[in-house]
């Protein structure tokens, strides 16, 4: 995933990580620091903004607001989205385009898709506000900044089953065992009636073979 994009990823949230397109890093795990969530059977997801950097001498971060700008008036991530996110909403700009990446174990991430932020509003959390994003499954785009072994999904496949898919697959390409760049691929597509939701139907693929695949039954 660092080496597709160039970047070192050390926060969840980049916004315009390209001209024309962002990131965010996402996990669903039991330890999970946010509460991020995939609703309408894998089409939107939820996606919570992130707390002020934890600094000696400061509050803890999960018993203050998150911040939507520094100290000093700049923008933060939170910032950044929930602008793009309102401008889209009142007919301003396009939706800002977002390719997601979710944890799925130490190490593991695994690529979610692409999706069109149409959406933000605050959330209270106990004392506390949150921000929170809606993202909806951009399935029409064939996205030419995307990393070029990206492949379109059209479902989200939940985090245990890729998870259960990894283990039983070791971690490499069934057909020919690369360990790198990986996808999580349908067996039968989905556009063909194949299911996200059982490992039986979902299987690893590196990215040649992923995508001179395409939706062809093998």
């Amino acid at each position: 995933m660092c080496q597709a994009w160039s970047v070192s990823f050390q926060k969840g949230m980049h916004f315009h990580l390209r001209p024309n397109l962002s990131v965010l890093l996402m996990s669903r795990r039991r330890n999970a620091p946010y509460r991020d969530r995939i609703e309408e059977t894998g089409r939107v997801l939820i996606y919570e903004g992130h707390d002020a950097p934890r600094r000696q001498g400061t509050p803890d971060p999960k018993s203050i607001d998150q911040p939507r700008s520094t100290a000093y008036g700049k923008l933060t991530e939170n910032g950044l989205f929930e602008r793009a996110a309102v401008e889209a909403k009142r007919g301003r700009r396009p939706p800002e385009i977002v390719a997601v990446y979710e944890k799925i174990h130490a190490g593991i991430w695994a690529f979610n898709g692409f999706f069109r932020l149409t959406d933000s509003w605050p959330e209270k959390d106990g004392p506390r506000s949150v921000f929170k994003f809606r993202l909806e499954l951009a399935e029409d785009l064939d996205f030419e900044a995307a990393p070029p072994e990206a492949p379109v999904h059209s479902r989200m496949i939940p985090s245990a089953v890729k998870l259960e898919v990894w283990q039983r697959d070791k971690g490499r390409c069934v057909i020919c065992g690369a360990e790198d760049n990986l996808h999580f691929d349908h067996d039968l597509p989905y556009s063909k009636g194949g299911t996200s939701l059982t490992a039986m139907n979902i299987r690893l693929l590196c990215a040649r073979h992923n995508l001179s695949k395409g939706a062809k039954l093998q």
